[in-house]
């Protein structure tokens, strides 16, 4: 971007999953000039392109945020790790690449509290502009859309077959397409990778946009405060290079930078609780007090397992099983490197006494022990055959909250998640536990099972369950819901067209929009979120 840029129509802050589909879209009439700036740098690197580089983009600084949550009370005063994409491409260039729409339930939901315009009917068709799906143009998915959407299964593990088989045996489906007509079920994930390389927002929006004279992309600033006059936004005051800079915004700022720092980025403006920001030593632009709270987030438990088969472990476990991958993504873009490492899975419900799917499962045909951010790696592979099966409970009722522990924007603010605090989570997460017990004993499993690790043959009661859950629960990395949509500022941030209460020209756009949790993984709902949001900005939804 030219140094001398002062002005745009739209300006976009956080170059992420959201970001990038907003700076496409607003760029692609030529009508607007559109600003988009990141913090982070560019997304350039083989570490992102390769799929399960992620390992090593995990305790990055260069490209994550790396932020840590306060002690959480329900998970013995732990404190939680959350990584966060500060690179083009955001959380979506150094996650796990599943590609997970969330129930239809989920988006019903999200209506009947009044946010018109946000049920499955009226999603779907963002949904669809989206992608380029594997299985081509039909009622439920786009066939010609920017972001490609894989299929995973010409390069799982064979022992994913014997997931199936367990799950059936105890009732379970099979479904060919996770993100279906039918939400119940097991099978292969799909994931945002095209011929062998990650697909995220910046390659799949941002990339094919960045030749068009009316947008410009800025890295490696951030972004220290929205302006406000009156009650309108008016732009963003910026540093890069140690140098502030006032940008004017002639229609929009939009706020793209993550349930982190989105609500961050309102905080530091003076948007939000008056007495928090009176504590801080803000001016209180806008009380606003729902800014950063609502804090939402998947959590997940995982069941070790030694195998009496070959697993990934077999072959990423040594140094020879490395090369060989190695060369056969080099030559190729497939094995175990063009993929992602959580390759079956689905949503199940616990109990027959649950209404609907209340549990997503991860079946994975490694088993590895997460490393220290000295390594610099996410995992640490042994050669002794094994794989894990993990749950994650789909709507948790846990509630936390951000809030600012400094004025200086370089101070990271307080992350209180709240995990396990509601006792319908905890009660939830001990019958998802039993499952993946009555999953590994089913004659499937079993053939290929030698031995329970985690937790282990002797957690069988509740109460043996709530105790290994406290100490090794762990966030999936799904904050959200820190500006949340709803129709009063007493109850919410946005309204139902992404708009901040009380203030003109100022929307958020982003994951932390959702009133509630999706039922899955949260990039794909960010990216539709995106999607809809451009909509509204350009008139295309009229509903």
């Amino acid at each position: 971007m030219a140094n001398d840029m002062n002005s745009a129509d739209y300006i976009i802050v956080g170059g992420g999953s959201a970001g990038c589909v907003m700076a496409a879209r607003l760029s692609e009439n030529g009508r607007h000039k559109v600003l988009l700036i990141e913090a982070g740098p560019s997304d350039r690197r083989f570490d992102i392109d390769v799929p399960v580089g992620y390992a090593r983009t995990y305790f990055d600084a260069r490209v994550n945020w790396m932020f840590n949550s306060a002690p959480v009370p329900a998970l013995k005063d732990r404190v939680v790790y959350y990584p966060r994409g500060k690179v083009l491409g955001g959380s979506g260039s150094i996650n796990a690449m599943v590609f997970a729409r969330g129930q239809a339930e989920d988006f019903e939901d999200w209506e009947k509290v009044g946010n018109q315009g946000w049920g499955w009917r009226d999603v779907l068709p963002f949904y669809k502009k989206m992608e380029t799906h594997d299985f081509g143009a039909s009622d439920l998915h786009g066939g010609d859309g920017p972001m490609h959407v894989t299929q995973m299964g010409r390069d799982t593990h064979p022992i994913c077959e014997t997931f199936f088989k367990a799950a059936e045996e105890l009732g379970f489906k099979h479904l060919s397409d996770l993100n279906g007509a039918e939400a119940e079920g097991v099978g292969h994930y799909q994931v945002n990778i095209k011929k062998g390389q990650r697909h995220s927002s910046a390659k799949a929006y941002l990339r094919p946009a960045l030749k068009r004279g009316n947008l410009e992309v800025i890295t490696g600033a951030q972004v220290l405060k929205v302006l406000v006059e009156g009650k309108r936004a008016v732009g963003v005051q910026l540093r890069r290079d140690g140098i502030l800079q006032d940008v004017r915004a002639q229609r929009e700022v939009i706020l793209s930078a993550g349930a982190i720092g989105s609500p961050h980025l309102l905080l530091l403006s003076g948007i939000g609780p008056a007495a928090d920001l009176k504590a801080q030593g803000i001016d209180v632009v806008h009380d606003l007090p729902m800014v950063g709270q609502n804090l939402m987030d998947h959590i997940c438990y995982d069941h070790y397992f030694e195998a009496t088969v070959p697993t990934l472990n077999s072959e990423l476990g040594n140094w020879f099983g490395k090369i060989k991958a190695g060369a056969q993504y080099a030559l190729l873009r497939r094995g175990p490197l063009a993929g992602s490492l959580n390759q079956a899975g689905g949503f199940v419900r616990s109990s027959p006494s649950r209404a609907r799917p209340n549990i997503q499962l991860y079946f994975c045909p490694l088993a590895y022990e997460k490393a220290s951010p000295d390594s610099r790696e996410l995992i640490i592979v042994r050669s002794t055959p094994a794989f894990s099966l993990s749950a994650s409970p789909c709507r948790p009722k846990s509630r936390g909250y951000l809030r600012l522990k400094s004025r200086d924007a370089s101070v990271a603010p307080e992350i209180q998640p709240n995990l396990l605090s509601h006792p319908d989570d905890m009660a939830e997460i001990i019958e998802a536990a039993h499952l993946m017990r009555r999953l590994s004993n089913t004659k499937a499993l079993g053939s290929v099972i030698r031995l329970e690790t985690k937790p282990g043959p002797r957690t069988q009661s509740d109460a043996d369950f709530e105790a290994y859950v406290k100490e090794s629960t762990y966030s999936i990395f799904h904050p959200s819901g820190t500006c949340r949509m709803g129709t009063n500022a007493a109850e919410s941030v946005v309204d139902s067209r992404l708009r901040v209460h009380g203030l003109q020209s100022l929307r958020v756009i982003d994951s932390a929009i959702f009133p509630s949790i999706p039922s899955a993984n949260t990039n794909a709902p960010t990216m539709m979120v995106a999607e809809k949001g451009a909509a509204f900005l350009l008139g295309e939804d009229n509903r």
